[in-house]
């Protein structure tokens, strides 16, 4: 018989990724929508919400009965705000309530997405074990619904996995993000004003973070997972190599601007390993 999925987020830049593997992989997914969302393709079971995370225990049970697993990608994340959104607590304590009415299903394994972020300002690469020193909003929200839920849910019986998320691009990426925002200002010939460029960087492409979120969800894997790709890259080198592509360096302009605050120095991780 193949898993029964519960899937949170599959509409978005994470995701989307996320689902499509599942089914690949052979899983029935029910996938939790906003109303006037179209259903991903390959999905023919879904429930509406108008906000996954205002939703009670109760609700949250009846949505996951006869399912096995859940997978909750959902966040909110609006570009250029959340880090600091006062959102992240809302989604916390809506996070917690949907592991307890998941858990009260019958839900046996729950996966969820967690961030860098979680470990703060660190100079060398981070591993599993890296002290949690969120400097964020967003990062101490994630890191609070990692550490509850990590000791509450074996105590109810279900297993559980935390998929660390590091720097992605590719496919649905958001136009305002960095990656896509190069390509759109090098393809219109736009000069692109950029930091000093020095900070290194963690890039994975969306689609095979999506593939490795998949292989935790359909295995027995629990823990923290380091969802990266472990090769360093500065943002001149990253801006460099797209700007290759169109011929046109001259539109870099390193040290135009000032470094965000908010930006790291170093931020790379040790993949976790997992199975084929």
């Amino acid at each position: 018989m193949n898993e029964r999925v519960v899937l949170t987020g599959a509409t978005g830049f994470v995701g989307k990724q996320v689902l499509r593997s599942l089914i690949q992989r052979g899983a029935d997914v029910r996938v939790v929508l906003r109303p006037g969302h179209s259903p991903p393709d390959g999905v023919a079971d879904t429930v509406e919400t108008e906000d996954v995370f205002a939703e009670d225990p109760a609700w949250w049970a009846k949505t996951c009965r006869s399912m096995e697993r859940l997978v909750h990608v959902a966040w909110p994340v609006t570009h250029g705000t959340y880090l600091h959104s006062p959102n992240n607590m809302d989604a916390l304590i809506g996070t917690l309530r949907m592991a307890q009415g998941a858990s009260q299903a019958g839900i046996t394994r729950i996966i969820g997405i967690g961030t860098c972020a979680e470990y703060g300002l660190v100079a060398h690469p981070m591993g599993t074990e890296t002290s949690l020193r969120p400097s964020t909003a967003y990062g101490a929200a994630k890191a609070a619904a990692y550490l509850a839920l990590e000791r509450l849910l074996p105590i109810m019986g279900v297993s559980f996995a935390w998929c660390r998320l590091f720097y992605l691009f590719g496919e649905n990426e958001d136009a305002r993000r960095f990656v896509p925002y190069l390509h759109t200002c090098l393809a219109s010939g736009k000069p692109v004003n950029l930091g000093s460029g020095d900070a290194v960087r963690d890039y994975l492409n969306v689609a095979e973070a999506g593939e490795r979120i998949a292989v935790v969800a359909l295995s027995n894997i629990a823990g923290a997972i380091n969802i990266c790709s472990g090769q360093p890259i500065t943002i001149r080198e990253l801006a460099e190599g797209i700007a290759d592509q169109y011929g046109r360096k001259d539109l870099l302009r390193f040290g135009a601007r000032p470094n965000s605050p908010d930006d790291p120095a170093y931020v790379v991780g040790i993949p976790t390993p997992l199975p084929a």
